[in-house]
């Protein structure tokens, strides 16, 4: 059985190893094939959906992107992260045009983990 500090620890590692470090090997390894990000348009949920996401809209817009969690909590199978997102605007982004500028994005997220990837997610940008 899967511990939350475990899923804690996955839900850590996905977002330092794939959406700091753009490893690739780690989304295939984090993210199940079955994946479904419920906060992505309908039609575009999926997980190669969500990959091409981050490979033609997140990176290009947002460069040198860091993580900052702000607050973690777990219960049975899903993780919650209250985080900000830093970054240099470098590209429009959700409506927002390129400032060539740092930039914050709050961002909550919810994870559901089954067999130690991801196969759910649910978020929300926050103030």
């Amino acid at each position: 059985m899967t511990t939350v500090a475990q899923n804690k620890a996955l839900v850590d590692r996905f977002n330092k190893e794939f959406l700091e470090e753009q490893q690739l090997r780690a989304y295939h390894e984090l993210v199940s094939p079955a994946f479904v990000n419920h906060a992505a348009p309908p039609g575009h949920q999926g997980f190669d959906d969500t990959l091409q996401f981050f490979q033609q809209v997140l990176w290009p817009a947002l460069s040198g992107l860091k993580v900052e969690i702000l607050d973690q909590f777990g219960e049975g199978d899903r993780i919650v992260t209250r985080k900000i997102l830093h970054a240099v605007q470098q590209a429009e982004f959700m409506g927002m045009p390129a400032t060539h500028a740092p930039v914050r994005l709050g961002v909550i997220d919810i994870f559901r983990i089954a067999d130690g990837q991801l196969v759910e997610h649910w978020g929300a940008l926050t103030p």
